[in-house]
């Protein structure tokens, strides 16, 4: 599991950043063969990037023959320096990167896969609508294409309407984006409505999620996927009966909070830092807040596991290799 940085000095200017930098921690397969690419990326609604979506999906893709990377991007974490483009870019040079140094890792460059959870399911879906557009002024990464060549949206947040996740928006685009009214604020919110934004050159997508989902209204995935469909992208869209958001993979580790190594927390231990050191007020207690979603569930809290929704990882298996 080793930590991977993606940006160069000087190319990351995230303001909140402090001593973090977006990053990868790559799980490989023990032999000599190249095998294709899962980048996992946990949500965590753009305000942190949560661990239980990270080493769990990345070890069970593993099983699965997939040599994988878990991706820590950028998240606003104080509400207070909107994320924009800033997470799309990270995954699109995550995504050069992978390809650039294809060899090194032993993957196929041109089976490069996106597995995207919650809010991290936006960033996803927005590197598919938008691969086009995002350019590397980095001449080592420029002529690199950033199109994932297939992607898993599990649970996630997609439309800015009548559906949304408020919050994640918020956190993405500033906290006062539907307090707004002005011309700019509209086509923010249209442009990250990613229903609206489907080209006919899309990546293929697998869509998941519980129709009982707590938090996304799963209309989110129904939406994505009938424009898809309208554009004649291939796609395969799954609802499971029950189940609340942020299932992961619902098996026993994840029930009883063996989630591997916190590191995706890594943007909100550098707040935390700078915030103990001085460098930032905290007039909220961010701090605790912050921390808190990394503590275990109580040893008597009991949290059932869903064995029909661990399935849908074989699933996107079956999808991807049928394209």
């Amino acid at each position: 599991m080793n930590r991977i940085e993606i940006w160069n000095d000087g190319e990351y200017t995230y303001p909140m950043a402090f001593d973090f930098r977006p990053n990868l921690r790559s799980y490989l397969i023990d032999d000599d063969k190249t095998r294709p690419c899962m980048m996992v990326l946990p949500g965590g609604g753009y305000a942190v990037v949560v661990p239980p979506e990270g080493e769990l999906v990345a070890k069970r893709f593993n099983e699965l023959g997939y040599n994988c990377f878990v991706m820590t991007y950028t998240t606003n974490q104080t509400m207070k320096a909107p994320v924009m483009d800033q997470a799309m870019r990270d995954l699109a040079r995550a995504i050069r990167f992978v390809r650039k140094n294809a060899d090194e890792y032993r993957i196929d460059k041109n089976k490069v896969y996106v597995c995207g959870f919650s809010a991290a399911g936006h960033v996803c879906g927005s590197v598919c609508d938008y691969w086009e557009e995002i350019e590397d002024t980095n001449p080592d990464y420029k002529d690199i294409s950033c199109k994932p060549d297939a992607a898993i949206l599990s649970y996630p947040v997609i439309t800015s309407g009548e559906y949304a996740h408020q919050d994640s928006f918020r956190f993405l685009l500033g906290a006062d984006i539907y307090n707004r009214t002005d011309e700019e604020a509209k086509a923010l919110l249209n442009r990250y409505s990613l229903e609206k934004n489907v080209k006919e050159n899309n990546p293929p997508c697998f869509i998941w999620q519980t129709e009982t989902d707590n938090l996304v209204p799963v209309q989110n995935s129904y939406l994505y996927a009938e424009a898809l469909k309208e554009k004649g992208v291939r796609y395969e869209h799954k609802t499971f009966p029950r189940g609340f958001h942020g299932l992961s993979i619902p098996n026993d580790n994840w029930a009883t909070g063996n989630h591997g190594e916190p590191y995706t927390a890594e943007q909100s231990f550098a707040l935390v830092r700078a915030i103990k050191e001085g460098k930032l007020e905290d007039p909220d207690n961010i701090c605790d807040t912050l921390l808190g979603f990394l503590n275990p569930p109580p040893a008597d809290m009991e949290i059932p596991s869903f064995p029909e929704v661990c399935v849908w990882p074989e699933m996107a298996d079956n999808f991807i290799k049928s394209l």
